[in-house]
């Protein structure tokens, strides 16, 4: 395969990333505006559904993605999520009803979860071992570019909000546009995905029958099975630290995060821009570093250095710092992500299972992702108001040590080995 050739089909394929990033993040910036239109601005509850709605739907999709992966093939699934992505992001912005509305984002959050195990699997299995860590991480790289495409178009979006005539569009039309705008890339993608080939590892297993196994779902029997279960419980852990490390309710909340931190919607908005160009330029660190420094060490950096700043984040809170500093340790902790966990993850979880179950274990794997994020999500509001900002950053500080703990004995070190390498070093010795 011509390099130029496999660069296009990850790139098309990484397009699930983009769209998985814009349609996870742009809610954030939409938030403020629809709960005033819903009325559901008083109700941390109602909140809270708003915003995990799409997660559910992420966990569907990631639980159907191995089995449907293995049976059909990963080509048509990254198309069906395209098609996913272009119905929710139209009908979001359509609906008056709040049931709708969380239909709507429920569809995209199928999309998601299957994009998100789908598109690093197929890099995985169409790019050679010397390179594998770098194209994987190109899926890291869209999700980050889309994050910081949603932040934009929610700032330019966001008219004045001391101006009343403004936040009246804001709250009749704002939103929906910012919902509206992810049309175009998702009907990109799905015309695009029309000219990548099949994975071959699929079209491999299909010629030894091996693909019938997700009729009958022997290859989940399997995945339990005591040879699989040392790097089942590895990829799980991996899986759920890289949601509860904490991060991505910056992602979420950043009205509350930023407002806490003593800045108006305004200043949300481009302090929410600053966070998300910290996180491409810090992904593409990411895309230079994972085969030099290895995934072990990335990924140590990560849960240690998450650790410090959030311990550090959450003082700060408690001592009732506002301003500048709060920003700088934020990006510190969106950087530090960006560079580690955030591409890391997904190579790992690409890399550390056979071929004959990596379909079920990717799905397995990123279900756990999604429900971690589900409840990271959901939990974070009545997190806030019963421990404050500071007691919040605390307790992810904690997981992010005790996470350090655990990868510095169990997680071993992938780059520059083949994926039957791999296996005969985690699954057969």
């Amino acid at each position: 395969m011509k390099k130029s050739f496999l660069y296009f089909i990850c790139a098309v394929s990484a397009m699930g990333g983009l769209l998985f990033g814009y349609d996870w993040v742009v809610i954030g910036g939409a938030k403020p505006f629809y709960e005033l239109y819903f009325g559901i601005a008083d109700s941390p509850l109602m909140q809270g559904v708003a915003m995990t709605t799409a997660l559910v739907g992420c966990l569907v999709g990631a639980m159907v993605a191995g089995a449907a992966a293995d049976r059909f093939g990963r080509k048509p699934l990254l198309m069906t999520s395209a098609v996913l992505f272009t119905v929710s992001a139209i009908a979001t912005g359509l609906f008056n009803d709040f049931t709708l509305f969380n239909i709507a984002r429920f569809i995209g959050g199928v999309g998601i979860g299957v994009a998100s195990a789908l598109a690093p699997m197929y890099i995985a299995e169409v790019s050679p071992a010397e390179i594998r860590g770098r194209m994987v991480s190109l899926n890291q790289m869209t999700i980050v570019l889309g994050i910081l495409g949603a932040q934009i178009v929610n700032m330019l979006l966001a008219r004045d909000t001391t101006v009343a005539e403004n936040m009246a569009w804001n709250v009749a039309w704002g939103w929906r546009w910012m919902f509206w705008a992810e049309t175009l890339p998702a009907a990109l993608f799905l015309l695009m995905s029309f000219f990548i080939p099949e994975s071959p590892v699929y079209l491999r297993l299909k010629a030894e029958g091996k693909s019938e196994t997700a009729k009958n779902e022997a290859g989940l029997k399997e995945l339990f099975q005591g040879k699989y279960r040392k790097v089942l419980v590895l990829g799980l852990v991996i899986a759920v630290f890289q949601q509860w490390c904490g991060t991505n309710v910056i992602f979420n909340y950043a009205q509350e995060i930023f407002v806490g931190a003593g800045f108006d919607v305004d200043g949300m908005f481009i302090n929410i821009v600053i966070t998300g160009i910290a996180n491409v330029v810090f992904t593409f660190v990411a895309l230079y570093t994972i085969e030099k420094w290895g995934r072990r060490t990335l990924i140590l950096l990560g849960a240690g250095g998450l650790g410090l700043i959030y311990l550090i984040l959450g003082s700060c809170y408690f001592m009732g710092m506002t301003g500048v500093m709060m920003v700088a340790l934020v990006v510190a902790a969106i950087s530090v992500y960006a560079m580690t966990l955030g591409p890391v993850t997904w190579t790992l979880l690409a890399e550390i299972f056979p071929n004959r179950v990596r379909g079920v274990a990717m799905a397995t794997c990123t279900f756990a992702l999604w429900v971690g994020c589900c409840t990271l999500t959901f939990s974070f509001p009545s997190m806030n108001v019963a421990l404050g900002s500071s007691g919040t950053f605390w307790i992810y500080s904690a997981i992010c040590i005790c996470a350090f703990i655990f990868l510095f004995r169990k997680c071993p070190e992938t780059k520059g080995k083949s994926l039957e390498e791999l296996e005969k070093e985690l699954v057969e010795r």
